[in-house]
C-alpha cells in the first residue's frame, strides 16, 4: 500500500506543510504508520480527507464541524446546508448595511437609517398598523376604503436599493408624525359624519377622476410654462380647471362648487399622496404619480381644491 510523507501531502493537496501538521496534531489526519527515521506516512484516505478539509474551509466551515464531518457525525448535505442558511443570513445583514450607508453617504440620518432597514417585517407592518389603528379605530369608515388601506403589507426587499430605503425611512417618520396623523383623524372623522348623513364614500366617480387628472396637467402645463400662480394667466387656468370640475360635478360654476370643491379638499392632504408615493416605492411597484407640485401650484392659484 503506497504511503505518504506530509511534503508529498502538501504537494497533492495543495496545502502546506505546517497546516497538514497541525491537522496531523489535531487528530483530524492520523498518520497510518512512521519510517524509521520517525517521519509520518499516510496512505490514500488521508489524501481524501485533507481534500474534503481543505474544500470544508474553503467555503468556511470551521474546523471542529470538518472534524464532525470526518468523524460521521454529521453529514456534508447537514453542514452544507446549514452553512448556506448562514451565509444568506450574512449577505441579507451585508446587503442592509449597504444601502444604510449609501443612504447616509447622501445626507441620511445615520441611527434611524440603521434601525428602521434592521426591523423584520413584522415590525415594519407593526408601525403602519399602529397608524391605522389611531386614525381608524375611533371611527366608522366605509368598509371598503379602510379594507383597501388596512391590506396594504410593507415588502422591503432583503436586498434594497438606497432609494427603497430612504423611502421606508420616510415613510415610518410620516406614519409616526403627529401633525400627519392629526390631519387624517381629521379626514376620517368627516368622512363618519358624511357616511352618517348618506354620502357615497366609496371610490370617485370617473367624472370626477377625470377632472382631476385635467386640472393636474393644467398646472404641470403652466408650471413648464413658468407661469406665476399669482399671474392673469393662472387666473385664466384656474378659470377653466373650475368649468371642467362644474361639469363633472354637475354643479353650476358659482359658490356652490366652490363649496364642494372646498369639502373635497379637506380630504386631500398633500401628504397622504405622498403615502401612496412611498408605499410604491418601498415595495417595487409601479411609480405611483407625484402630483404635489402641481397641487401646491394650484392651491396658490387659488383654485379650492388644487
Amino acid at each position: 500500500m503506497t504511503r505518504y510523507q506530509i511534503g508529498e501531502l502538501a504537494r497533492m493537496t495543495g496545502l502546506t506543510v505546517r497546516t497538514i501538521r497541525f491537522y496531523s496534531d489535531s487528530g483530524l489526519i492520523p498518520p497510518v504508520d512512521r519510517t524509521t527515521g520517525g517521519y509520518r506516512t499516510y496512505d490514500a484516505d488521508a489524501v481524501a480527507r485533507l481534500k474534503l478539509v481543505r474544500t470544508l474551509r474553503d467555503l468556511g466551515v470551521d474546523l471542529p464541524t470538518a472534524g464532525r464531518v470526518l468523524a460521521r457525525e454529521v453529514s456534508v448535505t447537514d453542514v452544507a446546508r446549514a452553512h448556506a442558511d448562514a451565509i444568506d443570513a450574512q449577505m441579507k445583514t451585508l446587503r442592509l448595511r449597504r444601502a444604510v450607508l449609501r443612504a447616509v453617504a447622501k445626507g441620511g440620518e445615520m441611527e434611524l437609517m440603521n434601525e428602521l432597514a434592521r426591523m423584520s417585517d413584522e415590525e415594519r407592518q407593526r408601525i403602519l398598523d399602529d397608524f391605522f389603528e389611531e386614525v381608524f379605530g375611533p371611527y366608522e369608515l366605509d368598509p371598503r376604503f379602510e379594507q383597501h388601506m388596512r391590506s396594504v403589507r410593507i415588502e422591503l426587499p432583503d436586498d434594497p436599493s438606497t432609494e427603497q430605503l430612504e423611502a421606508w425611512v420616510e415613510l415610518a417618520k410620516l406614519v409616526q408624525d403627529p401633525d400627519f396623523r392629526a390631519s387624517v383623524k381629521r379626514m376620517s372623522q368627516q368622512h363618519e359624519e358624511y357616511r352618517r348623513n348618506g354620502e357615497d364614500m366609496g371610490p370617485r366617480s370617473e367624472n370626477q377622476m377625470a377632472a382631476f387628472t385635467f386640472a393636474i396637467a393644467q398646472a404641470r402645463e403652466a408650471l413648464d410654462a413658468g407661469i406665476a400662480p399669482d399671474s392673469e394667466q393662472a387666473r385664466e387656468v384656474v378659470d377653466r380647471v373650475n368649468a371642467n370640475w362644474a361639469q363633472a360635478l354637475g354643479l353650476p360654476n358659482d359658490e356652490h362648487l366652490v363649496t364642494k370643491l372646498r369639502e373635497f379638499a379637506d380630504f386631500a392632504d398633500p401628504r397622504a399622496e405622498r403615502y401612496w408615493v412611498l408605499i410604491a416605492k418601498v415595495n417595487g411597484w409601479p411609480a405611483v404619480p407625484d402630483h404635489s407640485r402641481e397641487r401646491a401650484w394650484l392651491r396658490e392659484a387659488g383654485q379650492p381644491f388644487g
